[in-house]
């Protein structure tokens, strides 16, 4: 099998997506994608989790400015509109199927893991579930894969192209954390 193309962890990569999540990073098997400033923003996780839970999650959102974004635009209830897109868009609707049929190629290409057989993340093919998952997607693969995460990316008020670490860190340490 073959891996999809993320740069593998350095120590200094699990030390910031750890502080990214709050919390220890755990079975990250490489970068999918960064922030212009280099910081992780998308982690590629395990199919299978060390602890032997399957993870369908590949491609999973740290960067804490980009996963705030998803979280306000997930909460000006803009789902319900992409879900209608999704079923009034045969264009949308056939690019986001093969975008679930990337993904599952790509983490079958680690691991084939039969309790996740079909299944992806975010919703795919059929179902606008987590922005965080489906933007998580499309900076990994790159512009053009999925259509949703695409214009989640593009309603967002966080873009790949415009590093906010700095200023999500300061921040954070004028909050005590």
């Amino acid at each position: 099998m073959t891996t999809p193309p993320f740069d593998p962890p350095s120590e200094a990569d699990i030390a910031t997506v750890s502080a990214q999540l709050g919390r220890p990073a755990r079975n990250v098997l490489g970068i999918a994608a960064r922030c212009v400033c280099g910081a992780p923003t998308v982690v590629a996780t395990a199919p299978r989790l060390d602890d032997g839970t399957p993870f369908p999650t590949l491609y999973y959102l740290s960067h804490p400015a980009a996963t705030a974004a998803m979280s306000d635009l997930e909460a000006t209830q803009v789902m319900p509109v992409l879900q209608d897109l999704l079923a009034t868009d045969e264009t949308v609707r056939d690019a986001y199927r093969l975008a679930h049929e990337t993904y599952l190629a790509d983490r079958e290409g680690i691991a084939v893991v039969p309790e996740i057989e079909g299944i992806s993340a975010g919703g795919m093919p059929v179902r606008v579930k987590c922005l965080h998952a489906l933007a998580a997607h499309s900076l990994a693969a790159g512009p053009g894969v999925n259509p949703i995460g695409d214009l989640a990316l593009a309603q967002g008020d966080w873009s790949p192209l415009v590093c906010q670490c700095v200023d999500y860190n300061k921040d954070r340490a004028s909050a005590g954390q």
